[in-house]
């Protein structure tokens, strides 16, 4: 059982920056690969960013392309989130996931491959 701790939102003016991260404890870390996904007030949750176990590949939504970077550091069990120039429209609740996985450049898209979620992380960008 992999258990995973999301922390570092807040308020943040647009244009503005926040890093994220998720802390995981209970699995062998660098076998996992892990994503953020965001979920705002009356929406679906969405894909935002995903690595792989050994941190050689990574994967963006359009939406945040050149403004977020994901990054990991396997001797600390934590997944990072640096999100810059912030929008509005970025505001949402940030969940980390992890799920198992045997290729080393891959990290899913999808949610339903991921076994194990946070708790969130509330994250409001406004003026």
């Amino acid at each position: 059982q992999v258990e995973l701790v999301e922390s570092g939102g807040g308020l943040v003016q647009p244009g503005g920056s926040l890093r994220l991260s998720c802390a995981a404890s209970g699995g062998t870390f660098s076998t996992y690969a892990m994503g953020w996904f965001r979920q705002a007030p009356g929406k679906e949750r969405e894909f935002v960013a995903s690595i792989s176990r050994r941190g050689g590949g990574t994967y963006y939504a359009d939406s945040v392309k050149g403004r977020f970077t994901i990054s990991r550091d396997n001797t600390e069990n934590t997944v990072y989130l640096q999100m810059n120039s912030l929008e509005p429209e970025d505001t949402a609740v940030y969940y980390c996931a992890a799920g198992p996985m045997g290729y080393n450049n891959y990290a899913p898209t999808s949610g339903t491959q991921y076994s194990y979620w946070g708790q969130g992380t509330q994250v409001t960008v406004s003026s």
